[in-house]
């Protein structure tokens, strides 16, 4: 089923935002629903634009995961709740390590599966941000991968 990673086409937003609402609300149970329209247009407008994206799709060729890099900072990475367990999100990290160079992610600490997940790949907490990156009350982990 797992496909090799791909690039994403502009054409493809609409489908990487409808994977990440999905995605978020299946394990952002702490975001609030105003906040997930506050991210939305950003997500779709401005923050796809600002990283390199990668994806895997299914057998129909629709995208089921995908993350987004700058800087060796791993922006985004998110998995279509229907698709989350079978490897998906260990092959797009492998990919942005191995192919990418990442070193780095910032985590929202109340998502503690996305927490535990980075820690058992190899990264460490070395800071925490009161705040996300958007001013807003959600804790954000500071993580780098370990040498």
């Amino acid at each position: 089923m797992i496909q090799e990673i791909d690039t994403i086409h502009k054409s493809e937003y609409q489908q990487v935002v409808r994977v990440w609402e999905s995605s978020v609300r299946a394990t952002h149970h702490f975001l609030k629903e105003e906040d997930i329209e506050y991210f939305k247009p950003l997500i779709l407008n401005t923050y796809l634009d600002a990283v390199e994206l990668r994806c895997v799709r299914n057998n129909e060729k629709n995208i089921v995961g995908f993350l987004g890099v700058a800087d060796k900072n791993l922006e985004m990475l998110f998995i279509h709740p229907d698709f989350r367990g079978k490897g998906i999100g260990k092959k797009l990290l492998d990919y942005s390590i191995q192919q990418m160079g990442v070193k780095k992610v910032d985590v929202n600490e109340q998502n503690e599966q996305a927490v535990g997940f980075y820690k058992h790949f190899g990264f460490e907490t070395i800071r925490r941000s009161e705040l996300d990156s958007s001013g807003k009350p959600y804790p954000t982990l500071h993580m780098e991968l370990k040498e």
